[in-house]
């Protein structure tokens, strides 16, 4: 039976924008984190969160892939250039989460401790892989965040644009509002 998808299923939905919410705030705590002081409350608390917020991200992102492989989509809208476009997008999407999910590990755990998710688990340590892994993986972590963020902000204006111009059902999809 091959059945055609109006729109997408509530758990597709809640890993959408729970993701989204996730990698906003996790964008501003470490761009805000990075200025803290020695002497700031947050010097130890903040990356401890953001790292174990993180690790939970990586996590919660396999499930989605998984899950998106699993389910059926609804069809992309549009021209043939922008159904190629937003394929290659959410690729890349996928693929900079998984690159700042590398990175940071390798951030992280270079001194060769692991890191400790809300102290319920410890992720074991690889130690220093490679010389300078600490700067060139923060480099890596920090771009690949920054051009994550401005392709999600391509997508967010995309998903308008198919709203208010096109004025399909791109953006209702995904909000379950579908006409």
């Amino acid at each position: 039976m091959n059945r055609v998808v109006q729109g997408y299923n509530v758990i597709a939905k809640v890993n959408h924008w729970l993701s989204a919410v996730i990698i906003i705030g996790l964008f501003a705590v470490g761009l805000w984190m990075v200025d803290l002081s020695y002497y700031s409350a947050w010097y130890q608390d903040a990356p401890h969160w953001h790292k174990s917020v993180g690790l939970l991200l990586a996590l919660y992102t396999i499930f989605r892939v998984t899950w998106r492989l699993l389910t059926r989509s609804p069809e992309i809208e549009g021209t043939g250039f922008e159904k190629f476009a937003a394929n290659i997008a959410h690729f890349l999407m996928y693929a900079l989460l998984f690159g700042i999910f590398i990175s940071g590990y390798l951030i992280s755990t270079s001194d060769g401790r692991g890191i400790d998710i809300f102290d319920w688990y410890t992720v074991p340590s690889l130690g220093a892989l490679f010389e300078d892994q600490s700067d060139i993986a923060g480099w890596l972590h920090y771009y690949f965040a920054c051009t994550l963020i401005g392709l999600a902000s391509l997508h967010a204006i995309a998903a308008l644009k198919h709203h208010f111009v096109n004025k399909d059902n791109t953006l209702r999809k995904m909000t379950g509002a579908i006409k």
